[in-house]
C-alpha cells in the first residue's frame, strides 16, 4: 500500500467511525427518552438495560451506517480541497477517480458487511431487542412504599406508612388493608412501628409490625346484616406479600419469531410462497361460495318459473303476484348476502396482501441498504472535491439534505408498496431517483468542472444579463432603425 493510500484511509476511516458513532447514540438517546417511563423505577439490573440498549443500537446501524458514509466522504474530499492537497494529487498525476478509489474500496466492504448484517445479524438482534423490550414493558415497578401514600400495586392490599428511617426499613405508623378475602371481609391493620424487609430472591416481602391492633368486618353471609366487628391487639405480628410478580421474566422466543423482521432471505421466500398459497386457496374458496349462491338462486328461480308455467296448476293473480314477491326477496337476500360475503373478503384479502407486502419490504431492505452505502458515497465523495470545503459546517449540512431527500423519498416508495399501489420494485425508487445526482456529480468531479465555482456562475450571469440588455437596447434605438 502506497503512502498516499494510507493517508486517504486515515483521513476517511476517522470521519467514518466518529460518525457513525454519534449517528448511533443520537437514534439511542431518542429511543431511551422514548421509553423512559418504562426503564425508570423498575427495579432493573444494569445488565438488562445494557442488553437492551445494545440491541436497540444494533437496529439503528440502517439508517445510521448510509449517513456516516455520506459525511465521511463529504468531509475527506473536502477536507483535502480546502487545504489544496487534492490540486498537489491532481499536480502529481493522480486523478480524482484515483483518489476515491482507496475509500471505494473501503465502501464496497462495507456494503458486503452491511448485507451480511441485514441479512443474518438484524434478524436476531431485532428478535432480542422486541422480546426485551417486551418484558421491561410489561414488568411492574419495583416496590416503593413511600410515606404518606397509599401503595395499592401489591394485589388485594393496600398499604400506608406514616413516616420511614432513613435506611427505609423502619416504617411508623402503618396501616395495611387486607382484602384478598373480597371486599364483604375486610381486615385493617394499624401498627405504631414495623421493619419491612425482602427475602434473599426477592420473591417475598415481610412486614415485622409492632404493637398494632387488627381490625376484622365481615358482612358476607348471615352477617350482612348485624357486620359483626373483630378487634384483636398483639405486640408482634408478620405479614408477608407475594411479590414474585415484581420479577423481571424472560418471554419465549416464540412469541417474536414469526415476524417478517425475524426473518432472513430465505425465510422470507418461504413465508411469501406459504402466504400467497394461503391467499390463492382463500380466493378460490370465496369464489366457490359465491357460484353456490348464485346456482341456489338459479335453481329457485327456474323451480318458480317452472310451476308458473305448469297449465295443470291454476294460480290466481294474488297468488301469481305473492309467488314473484317471495322470488324477489329471495334473490335480493341472496344477492345481500354474497355482497357481504364478497366485501368482507375483500377487506380480508387487503389485509393478507398488506402483510405479504411487509414481507416484501423487508425481503429487499436487505439489498438496498448495501447498495445506500455506495450510493451516497458517490454522492459524498464527488461533491466534497468538487464545493472544497472541510471541516463539520458545510459537509453536515449537505449530508443531511443528502440523505433526507433519499430517506424521504424511500418513506413515500414503501409506503406505496405496503398498500399495493406498486410493485416490490419501487422499494428502489429513492435509488433510482439519487442515482443520476450520483452520476452527474462524479462526471463533474473527475473533469474537473466548475459546477459549483460561484465566480464562474456569476460570470455567465452577467454575460447572460448583458446579452438581453444590448438585445433589448438594440431594438429600441431610433438611430439603429434610421441606418438600417
Amino acid at each position: 500500500m502506497k503512502k498516499i493510500d494510507r493517508l486517504i484511509l486515515r483521513s476517511f476511516i476517522g470521519p467514518l467511525v466518529l460518525t457513525f458513532s454519534i449517528s448511533v447514540f443520537v437514534l439511542l438517546m431518542q429511543f431511551v427518552w422514548k421509553y423512559i417511563d418504562d426503564l425508570v423505577g423498575k427495579g432493573l439490573e444494569f445488565s438488562v438495560i445494557a442488553e437492551l440498549l445494545l440491541y436497540a443500537s444494533a437496529t439503528f446501524v440502517p439508517m445510521a451506517l448510509p449517513i456516516a458514509v455520506l459525511f465521511a466522504s463529504i468531509m475527506t474530499m473536502g477536507n483535502f480541497g480546502e487545504k489544496y492537497e487534492l490540486v498537489a494529487m491532481k499536480a502529481g498525476g493522480i486523478s480524482v477517480s484515483r483518489v476515491m478509489m482507496p475509500m471505494t474500496l473501503v465502501v464496497l466492504l462495507l456494503s458486503g458487511v452491511a448485507f451480511y448484517f441485514s441479512n443474518n445479524v438484524m434478524p436476531t438482534a431485532m428478535l432480542k431487542y422486541r422480546m426485551t423490550l417486551y418484558d421491561v414493558t410489561r414488568k411492574k415497578p419495583a416496590v416503593n412504599i413511600r410515606p404518606g401514600e397509599y401503595y395499592k400495586e401489591i394485589e388485594g392490599y393496600v398499604i400506608r406508612v406514616g413516616s420511614k428511617d432513613p435506611d427505609g426499613r423502619i416504617l411508623h405508623d402503618v396501616a395495611i388493608y387486607d382484602h384478598t378475602k373480597g371486599m364483604n371481609e375486610t381486615t385493617v391493620i394499624i401498627a405504631k412501628n414495623g421493619v419491612m424487609q425482602a427475602s434473599a430472591d426477592n420473591r417475598y416481602l415481610r412486614f415485622t409490625l409492632n404493637d398494632g391492633y387488627s381490625y376484622m368486618e365481615s358482612s358476607s353471609g348471615e352477617n350482612h346484616i348485624r357486620r359483626p366487628l373483630t378487634t384483636i391487639g398483639f405486640d408482634e405480628q408478620t405479614i408477608t406479600f407475594d411479590i414474585s410478580s415484581f420479577a423481571f421474566d424472560r418471554s419465549g422466543e416464540d412469541l417474536f419469531k414469526g415476524s417478517y423482521q425475524m426473518m432472513n432471505i430465505a425465510q422470507l421466500d418461504t413465508a411469501v410462497h406459504e402466504l400467497e398459497k394461503n391467499q390463492a386457496d382463500h380466493n378460490m374458496k370465496a369464489r366457490e361460495d359465491a357460484i353456490i349462491s348464485l346456482h341456489a338462486w338459479k335453481k329457485c328461480n327456474d323451480r318458480s318459473a317452472a310451476v308458473t308455467a305448469d297449465t295443470s296448476i291454476h294460480y290466481n293473480p294474488a297468488q301469481q303476484i305473492e309467488r314473484r314477491k317471495r322470488v324477489y326477496n329471495y334473490a335480493i337476500n341472496a344477492a345481500s348476502s354474497t355482497a357481504k360475503d364478497l366485501k368482507m373478503h375483500y377487506d380480508l384479502q387487503r389485509g393478507d396482501q398488506e402483510y405479504i407486502n411487509r414481507h416484501h419490504i423487508e425481503w429487499q431492505r436487505k439489498y438496498t441498504l448495501s447498495v445506500a452505502c455506495l450510493l451516497l458515497f458517490l454522492i459524498g465523495a464527488p461533491f466534497g472535491s468538487i464545493v472544497r470545503k472541510g471541516g463539520l459546517g458545510l459537509p453536515l449540512v449537505a449530508s443531511v439534505l443528502f440523505f433526507v431527500l433519499y430517506y424521504v423519498i424511500g418513506m413515500i416508495s414503501e409506503k406505496a408498496v405496503r398498500e399495493s399501489a406498486i410493485g416490490p420494485v419501487g422499494m428502489w425508487i429513492s435509488t433510482f431517483a439519487m442515482l443520476p445526482i450520483g452520476i452527474v456529480l462524479t462526471v463533474e468531479a473527475t473533469t474537473d468542472s466548475s459546477l459549483f465555482d460561484g465566480a464562474i456562475w456569476k460570470r455567465r450571469i452577467t454575460q447572460v444579463f448583458n446579452f438581453l440588455k444590448h438585445l433589448l437596447f438594440r431594438k429600441t434605438d431610433p438611430s439603429h432603425e434610421r441606418n438600417t
